[in-house]
């Protein structure tokens, strides 16, 4: 009996320490995960599960990380006060894309600040097989505002508009083309999809001359600035990277409110120009004619604007592949103007390209970064499965990684990051927001498909995805502070389990 009490042990210990549980520390506004150069928390692996069986990953506000357990679906006589159901999973809907976030200059500068191995677990914790496994990156086409200046590829005036003068800066070198190429060998180039998105034209193509505020690009220069997108596509492809989706302009409607974030305006009418005769021309004729152009990459309140005035171009629709969507003013704006935007477009993918938590910020009352806020995980977790429910394909967070101010900006326009870094200390803080992002990144591989479903009780959100392996993945966020006895139907196989309050929750199963 001692020899299987103690043989039990180790296989239990054996586990733990593949596992690698969370290093709990309790901060300011909540708890956050820990990781240094020696010890990181990873996500359980997904189980080799039988016809029958489900893995159920948990991550709550009492409970940081991901903690798994697996079990049999079958009837008992639990009495669940909450039931999700999905009776027809040919009945499909839209096809997931990816999750991911962004290379920003201000990432990698604080990505390089900690130790190597540091920095390995960090990569890891986003794309390895033991962590989120983003699919989805997205790069800046030169500086942004999350850069220590603002800059361009071209900053001296090309008087022969030649594009001699592009070159890639030094930026792209130290902190972006090594962190990608990291995040590609890792998730590998069939599984990991970039798109890239420009903030400015260079101050001397533009009517204010200067890359920060408000200013349009003159009508002079519109050809040259469509090949000066290809030439970066060249210069990174000479880096081994290689894009599949590029965005016309970050945020072209609302600039006219960004007077300090580098920035290029495009009124709807200049917008249809750039696209018709210009960026989408250029790009269908070139090597990169594989590449999805996807418009808007801006709030949703503009989502009608864009429809009346974009989308119902027959010239540009020849174009355009998709819709990306930002999410600084959804609480003004219903998610239901996304369905409403696509009901003539069916054919065009909608994409949540840019978010980030402590964009509004009041001294002492709402700070840029609010370490270990369980708060701002939930902002993530309700906003996706907004978007989800209205047929969007993904979601893109913004800095992947930002120090304990939430910079640097050479602006001082600091937010929140999943990941917070501390160079002094040689550590990284994994925040709620990072798990709640993961349930989804980890999960939803890309091509896993929502499929129908129905949720009666209250306090419970769920959304139901068949995967390409033929699993079937619910995701489960309980909103409240209560557990909840949840009984899930799968085609007639029912079950229930339990779920802790204020706590997200993928549950996978095999049919």
């Amino acid at each position: 009996m001692f020899i299987l009490k103690f043989t039990v042990c180790i296989l239990l210990l054996s586990k733990i320490n593949s596992e690698q549980l969370c290093s709990l520390r309790e901060v300011e506004y909540g708890t956050v995960c820990v990781c240094n150069s020696s010890y990181c928390d990873t996500v359980p692996s997904i189980e080799d599960l039988s016809s029958g069986q489900y893995q159920l990953y948990t991550t709550s506000e009492s409970n940081l990380g991901f903690l798994s357990t697996t079990g049999n679906l079958s009837t008992n006589d639990s009495a669940a006060s909450v039931s999700v159901t999905v009776a027809n999973l040919p009945s499909t809907l839209q096809t997931i894309i990816g999750f991911g976030g962004a290379f920003t200059d201000s990432a990698g500068i604080n990505l390089v600040s900690l130790p190597e191995e540091a920095q390995t677990k960090l990569v890891e914790s986003y794309f390895g097989e033991d962590g989120l496994q983003y699919s989805l990156g997205r790069v800046p086409i030169g500086g942004t505002d999350f850069s220590t200046y603002g800059y361009t590829y071209c900053d001296e005036e090309d008087t022969n508009l030649t594009l001699a003068c592009f070159e890639l800066a030094s930026e792209d070198y130290n902190y972006k083309i090594p962190f990608i190429n990291q995040a590609i060998s890792l998730r590998g180039n069939g599984t990991f999809r970039l798109f890239a998105s420009v903030w400015s034209s260079p101050a001397w193509t533009k009517s204010n001359n200067a890359i920060e505020g408000t200013g349009v690009l003159n009508s002079e220069y519109y050809d040259w600035w469509a090949r000066y997108f290809i030439k970066f596509f060249e210069a990174y492809e000479e880096n081994n990277i290689t894009f599949w989706g590029v965005t016309p302009q970050n945020e072209p409607m609302d600039s006219f409110l960004s007077i300090t974030i580098p920035n290029l305006l495009h009124t709807p009418s200049q917008m249809k120009t750039w696209i018709k005769d210009h960026l989408g021309p250029t790009i269908r004729n070139s090597t990169y004619s594989y590449l999805k152009i996807i418009a808007l990459d801006d709030n949703r309140y503009l989502l009608p604007i864009l429809k009346w005035f974009i989308l119902s171009d027959e010239d540009v629709l020849q174009y355009v592949d998709g819709v990306g969507i930002h999410w600084y003013v959804d609480l003004t704006t219903p998610a239901s103007v996304i369905e409403d935007a696509y009901n003539d477009n069916k054919e065009l993918f909608a994409l949540a390209t840019e978010a980030c938590n402590g964009y509004i910020r009041i001294t002492d009352i709402i700070k840029a970064v609010e370490l270990g806020s369980w708060t701002r995980g939930v902002n993530y977790i309700n906003d996706i499965f907004d978007n989800l429910e209205y047929n969007v394909t993904g979601w893109t967070d913004w800095n992947l990684a930002l120090n304990t101010s939430g910079g640097p900006t050479f602006i001082d326009n600091n937010v929140d990051s999943p990941i917070i870094v501390n160079a002094t200390a040689g550590e990284f803080y994994k925040q709620p927001m990072f798990y709640a992002l993961g349930h989804f990144s980890k999960f939803l591989v890309p091509d896993s498909v929502r499929v129908t479903s129905e949720v009666s009780g209250s306090n419970i959100r769920a959304l139901a995805f068949l995967r390409p392996d033929e699993k079937v993945a619910v995701i489960i966020y309980n909103e409240s502070s209560d557990d909840v006895s949840v009984n899930i139907s799968i085609e007639g196989n029912s079950g229930t389990i339990e779920v802790p309050g204020n706590s997200i929750n993928t549950f996978l199963y095999t049919q």
